[in-house]
């Protein structure tokens, strides 16, 4: 039984004691968490998540060039020098099976590597929202911090909408008296607008960044519920699926 929950509405709204031995759900719906999900089931051996651009260069010296991929975005954009970028598009069984993936955003992998002190990192989006309220369900965690990657240090409604699904999922769909602040804000936006989980995406801020870039199928392949029922989670610095 989950004895504490809450949310945190971006990377950088949560200290180093937050975490601390508590169990994390990263949640990046556009894109971060959804392309990790979907490099992983499409065969990629890892994700190496990074904080910042100059970390790679401590991953590339001593793995096999051969064997990884250096992904990640700046500004929605595919860093210059990179294979791929944040697209979970373009992580095909093709390009990533057997890889292992070193991955750079601006939000989503700095909500992680944040996290890194956690006693278990999970990594939630829409894609496999019903499997992580399960599981944190199942597991019977104590104490559970939902983290939502946000943009550029600022909430983002779409990682807060997940966030309330899975509150609303693991309190099946009552919210308790004591809830904190940030619970109550996620279970509420869920209650208003989870009718319809497409069209609040498609119509905020973030989504209407990347379709000016000329990622709008993103959008809509991130807008999916359930497509996955896996759960990628970190075990010493490699995100991998949850056996």
């Amino acid at each position: 039984m989950i004895d504490s929950i809450d949310v945190f509405s971006s990377s950088i709204s949560f200290s180093e004691q937050d975490v601390r031995d508590k169990t994390v759900v990263v949640i990046d719906v556009l894109r971060s968490c959804s392309t990790i999900q979907t490099a992983l089931e499409n065969g990629a051996a890892g994700i190496i998540p990074l904080g910042s651009n100059d970390d790679a260069g401590r991953y590339t010296r001593y793995l096999d060039s051969a064997s990884i991929l250096l992904c990640g975005e700046k500004e929605g954009k595919k860093v210059e020098g990179y294979q791929l970028g944040n697209s979970p598009l373009e992580f095909s069984k093709e390009t990533v099976s057997d890889k292992t993936i070193l991955l750079k955003t601006t939000n989503g992998t700095r909500a992680i590597t944040r996290s890194s002190g956690a006693a278990r990192i999970l990594i939630g989006s829409f894609l496999n929202l019903s499997a992580i309220a399960d599981i944190l369900k199942q597991d019977g965690e104590k104490e559970v911090l939902l983290i939502c990657s946000g943009w550029n240090s600022r909430l983002s409604i779409e990682d807060m909408l997940c966030a309330g699904a899975i509150t609303h999922k693991i309190f099946d769909h009552k919210l308790p008296f004591d809830s904190t602040d940030g619970v109550k804000v996620a279970f509420g936006l869920y209650e208003k607008f989870g009718s319809d989980i497409p069209a609040l995406i498609r119509d905020c801020n973030h989504a209407k960044r990347l379709r000016d870039l000329g990622y709008e199928e993103d959008v809509s392949y991130c807008s999916q519920v359930d497509l996955y029922s896996s759960i990628p989670s970190m075990h010493e610095g490699v995100i991998s699926i949850r056996k």
